[in-house]
């Protein structure tokens, strides 16, 4: 027996390992063989490219936010953005930090223009040295204005937004672990991924950018329209006379680009549900040679579906910009002719001629214009996809566990282990057909119980009864007589091990995985519960021995390997109660025979509920519990069950006859 060590922290068995180096790692700001590379993939585009690299402007738009859902909510809805406020209260004085600092690089950005006016008409005009220096002065403090204010800005509302984002994925870690197994058998794993990371990351986006984003727009819309009246309200008017034709193509853009925007998101989720199919699937897929035939799947109908959605996207995009980009254009033609004449004399635009340094500052502040509205038009699409985000999260933290602990539930006691089901039925949901009718059992402690029966004969079911993964329609299922309603979840699981058919075991090294039920063990204890069921020898020829990494569901480990990593995790667990789902696989003599051992180790002195595969369990069973279409038809001793000639017997010579027992 090695040394004993210091007890491994906790908190290594219950965290993800990071992510491997190459997801981290930044390259190069430049290689030249992957910029070859992917240039190869741009060769049909060429000519494409070489346009648009003419007109600068169709890459000013910022793509759609991402999203793996197609349903776009309402740009704003009172009740969801009050929650999301909820969530901001803790930074609420950074937030309002962070709009001061941005009213501070707005007032010094608006105020630019302006400064230059006074440049022109009170220093070049008037050739004083004195107004210039003055005005140049005060243009360079409200650039420093500017930065500092933007700066700040920034920085705190991304660390803003990534205490908002820890705050709610914390919230909804919790409340997943916290959910029913009935809850996880209706909603598929990708799908809560991408609440946890695609709609929280879609929110992070709202509060960190589009939030301020949006203020920052209306308080410049609102400062250069106040500048341009104060400067020349009549010239101002002339020049918003482009407005209707602005407010027009805007609201165009904004219809066309949430119904495009709508079926890019749906085409991106079919892409990723194809891809994570085919990468699940992949053994399958090389198996019958598929290849090529999903390829040609891929390509004509998931990724050109997405092709032609993201064309349309782009086809509007590139519509839109560039016309705001022209009505701009219109409006700036309108203020430079109409001011110059003014600036001639030529046309009267007040009581007094219109300076050269006022044109000046008009021309500026036009170009300005609309900027903001371009801006809120986008913001329009981020806000609708934020509150669909948000609303799905919230449904998900609103969802109910199935299984909650009663207010007066007692914390269970150290058990013996005897476990009865009186007269227990139970259904998925109300009013659907009975999955388990009518079950009498007792299980005495210290007893091993095989279930046997056919696929979908309830005996999965029965055994998560135990663990109160559910609770029963009706009767009750009792350890040491306390009904299992009446107890913690915690503690009653606390007290149990579970051995599931396909053994699950995290992406951790092997010493992590086996302390998963006692974290506090030290390595002692590790290696003495390998030695037991003959895990030992296997897990110190591995290159790190004990604190290998298994990889992602122990992928380099066997198949029999997982099985005795597995019956050591629930050994050095210690629990009264063991619940075993055999494995189907089959595995090589060798590791069959170091199964079989295990399993009399593991078995020894608990009570067992075991779904049993193996003739050799089945046989070494206290009692065979046989059950039919949610009915327990049969149970006795396996010799007992034979000379029945019933159930048992047709079962045996179907699928037991022919193993070593």
């Amino acid at each position: 027996m090695s040394a004993s060590a210091p007890p491994a922290p906790p908190v290594l068995n219950r965290a993800a390992p990071p992510p491997p180096a190459e997801d981290t790692v930044l390259g190069k700001a430049y290689d030249g063989k992957i910029v070859r590379r992917l240039y190869g993939y741009l060769q049909p585009y060429r000519l494409r490219v070489l346009a648009a690299l003419g007109s600068p402007v169709l890459n000013r738009a910022a793509p759609p936010p991402p999203a793996e859902d197609t349903v776009l909510g309402k740009a704003y809805d009172g009740k969801i953005v009050r929650r999301l406020y909820g969530y901001l209260q803790p930074y609420r004085l950074r937030v309002l930090a962070a709009l001061g600092f941005m009213l501070l690089a707005m007032t010094a950005s608006i105020s630019g223009p302006f400064l230059i006016k006074l440049a022109l008409d009170e220093g070049v005009a008037h050739g004083n040295r004195a107004a210039l220096a003055q005005a140049v002065v005060l243009y360079l403090l409200s650039a420093v204005l500017f930065w500092v204010g933007t700066y700040a800005r920034i920085r705190i509302m991304s660390t803003t937004g990534q205490g908002f984002i820890f705050d709610l994925r914390r919230e909804l870690f919790e409340h997943l672990q916290a959910l029913s197994m009935s809850f996880y058998n209706r909603y598929a794993v990708g799908r809560l991924v991408s609440r946890v990371v695609n709609d929280v990351s879609v929110i992070r986006e709202m509060v960190v950018w589009a939030l301020v984003a949006v203020a920052r727009s209306f308080v410049d819309l609102a400062g250069i329209t106040l500048a341009m009246l104060l400067l020349n309200w009549r010239l101002a008017l002339y020049s918003f006379a482009v407005l209707p034709f602005m407010v027009a193509a805007t609201e165009l853009f904004r219809r066309l680009a949430r119904d495009s925007y709508r079926e890019v998101r749906s085409a991106v989720s079919w892409v990723n549900a194809v891809l994570n199919e085919n990468i699940v699937g992949v053994r399958v897929v090389q198996s019958f040679s598929r290849e090529d035939h999903n390829l040609q799947v891929f390509n004509t109908h998931v990724n050109g579906n997405h092709l032609r959605h993201t064309n349309r996207a782009a086809l509007i995009t590139s519509v839109f910009f560039p016309s705001v980009d022209f009505i701009g254009t219109l409006a700036l033609a309108l203020v430079i002719w109409l001011g110059g004449l003014a600036v001639m004399g030529a046309l009267s635009l007040g009581p007094t001629a219109l300076s050269a340094g006022t044109l000046v500052a008009f021309a500026l502040y036009i170009d300005r214009l609309f900027d903001p509205i371009r801006d809120l038009s986008q913001r329009y699409n981020t806000f609708q996809a934020t509150m669909a985000s948000s609303e799905r999260i919230f449904e998900l933290l609103d969802t109910p566990a199935d299984v909650v602990d009663a207010p007066a539930a007692q914390v269970l006691p150290q058990i013996a282990g005897r476990i009865s089901f009186d007269d227990v039925s139970f259904g998925y949901g109300a009013g659907s057909v009975p999955v388990l009718a009518n079950i009498q059992l007792q299980v005495q402690a210290g007893q091993t119980v095989a279930l046997v029966g056919e696929t979908g004969a309830g005996k999965s079911t029965l055994v998560k009864l135990v663990q109160r993964f559910h609770d029963v329609s009706s009767g009750a299922v009792c350890i040491d007589g306390v009904d299992v309603r009446s107890i913690t979840q915690r503690s009653l699981r606390r007290q149990m091990g579970v051995v599931l058919q396909d053994p699950f075991l995290f992406s951790g090294s092997v010493r992590e995985n086996i302390v998963y039920g006692k974290p506090l063990a030290d390595n002692a204890e590790v290696e003495d519960v390998a030695r037991a069921v003959g895990a030992h020898a296997f897990i110190s020829a591995l290159p790190n021995g004990f604190d290998t990494k298994v990889g992602e569901g122990g992928a380099i480990l066997s198949g029999g390997q997982r099985q005795l990593v597995s019956f050591a995790r629930a050994l050095l667990a210690d629990p009264r109660i063991l619940i075993l789902d055999e494995a189907t696989a089959s595995v090589d003599t060798q590791t069959e025979r170091l199964i079989q051992a295990a399993l009399e180790r593991l078995l020894a002195g608990r009570t067992a509920l075991v779904i049993a595969h193996r003739l050799s369990t089945i046989t070494r069973a206290d009692n065979i519990v046989v059950m039919d279409k949610g009915r327990i038809v049969e149970s006795g001793t396996h010799a007992q069950l034979l000379a029945l000639h019933g159930h048992y017997h047709d079962l045996y010579a179907m699928a037991f006859a022919t193993q070593p027992g």
